[in-house]
């Protein structure tokens, strides 16, 4: 059994390797170098402790200006993509009721992540597919500061996708299976 430290170790590796590596967030590599990213890992496979987990890395974040943003690592119990997905949404909602809504902003990453009318073998999926289920907890001043030096922010999906299917399916999986 992985213990939380290698979970956080892939995990970084496939944040380095992969999202900054192939520039599917232009934005990451600026607060990796300043060490602004909390990694915490949830060892529950229960939904109601990974939102109270979600709701503390809020909270974290609201009184620890070290980090910008926390990737809230999700091992066990969502492998299945349409759950996890419910699991976003409930959380999504739970922010939204807690007065989060426009502080922070969750981003999702799953293994088998599959964008909406997409096929499971497009290696477009891949910019959304990490390692271990994920919720990415990000401050929303932080993204629109980033933004307001990006010129055209609303490309980058399309960049990505681009960019992935040019890659191909195969070197897009051996990327994310190198850092496991």
């Amino acid at each position: 059994m992985l213990t939380a430290e290698d979970l956080i170790k892939q995990t970084k590796k496939w944040v380095a390797d992969v999202v900054i590596g192939c520039n599917f967030c232009p934005f990451a590599n600026a607060v990796i170098k300043q060490e602004k990213v909390f990694y915490r890992v949830v060892t529950s496979n229960d939904a109601e402790q990974c939102l109270m987990a979600v709701l503390e890395e809020c909270k974290r974040l609201d009184n620890d200006s070290t980090y910008e943003t926390t990737l809230l690592i999700l091992p066990y119990g969502f492998d299945v993509f349409s759950q996890y997905l419910d699991l976003v949404s409930i959380a999504e909602q739970m922010l939204k009721q807690k007065k989060y809504e426009g502080i922070y902003q969750l981003a999702s990453f799953h293994p088998n992540y599959i964008f909406s009318g997409s096929q499971e073998d497009d290696a477009a999926n891949y910019t959304n597919r990490s390692p271990y289920p994920m919720l990415h907890i990000l401050k929303e001043a932080s993204i629109e500061m980033a933004l307001e030096n990006y010129k055209n922010p609303e490309d980058i999906p399309n960049k990505n996708v681009a960019f992935a299917r040019i890659q191909g399916l195969a070197k897009m999986q051996a990327l994310r299976k190198a850092c496991m």
